[in-house]
Parts: C-alpha cells; sequence; structure tokens
C-alpha cells in the first residue's frame, strides 16, 4: 500500500488525528474512573471518523480511481503475477547491513 499514498490526504489524516485524539481522551478517563470522559473521548474518536468523510466529500480525499487506470493496474499485476518484464518490472533495492562491534 506504500506504494500507492495510501491515506496520504489532508481527510485521512485530519480525521485519524481527530479520533488518535478522542482515543487519548477515553484512555485518560478510562483509567480516571469518569464514565462521563470515557464516552465524551468516544464521541470525538467518531466525530474524527464523521470529519474525515466530510472533507472527502469536500474534495480534500483521494480521487476516485478511473476505470482506465482499474485496468492498467489489473494488467501490470497480473504481468507481475506472471513473470512478465517490461513496465511492471519491480527493481528491488538492496537492503543495508549493519554491523555491531563489540568495544
Amino acid at each position: 500500500m506504500a506504494g500507492s499514498s495510501h491515506g496520504h490526504t489532508p481527510a485521512a489524516w485530519t480525521g485519524v488525528t481527530i479520533s488518535f485524539i478522542g482515543f487519548c481522551i477515553s484512555g485518560v478517563f478510562m483509567v480516571a474512573a469518569n464514565a462521563l470522559g470515557f464516552w465524551a473521548g468516544l464521541v470525538v474518536a467518531l466525530l474524527g471518523g464523521v470529519v474525515g468523510m466530510v472533507m472527502k466529500a469536500a474534495g480534500l480525499g483521494m480521487p476516485k480511481e478511473s476505470e482506465a487506470m482499474a485496468r492498467a493496474r489489473a494488467e501490470i499485476g497480473r504481468a507481475k503475477s506472471q513473470g512478465e518484464s517490461g513496465t511492471a518490472e519491480v527493481h528491488a533495492q538492496p537492503k543495508a547491513e549493519t554491523q555491531t562491534q563489540a568495544v
């Protein structure tokens, strides 16, 4: 998914950030044994999801993929699975090896 820029949009970042804050609020109030604060934090977490969806509807999310792009992506995936090369070739990067020395 890293190659598809999955979730790298203002809508995604904002929704996840608000939800994370809501879960932190709930966690603090759960430890403090305060039920009202716990539920308020969960409301904030759900609000993050709503804000993310509203921002996506406003055009700040990832655009939908066209039918032509979906077909091209499927064709490249099929070519990769069959071992064909060409434009579907994946270039592997060598792993950096680290060595530790005893001092």
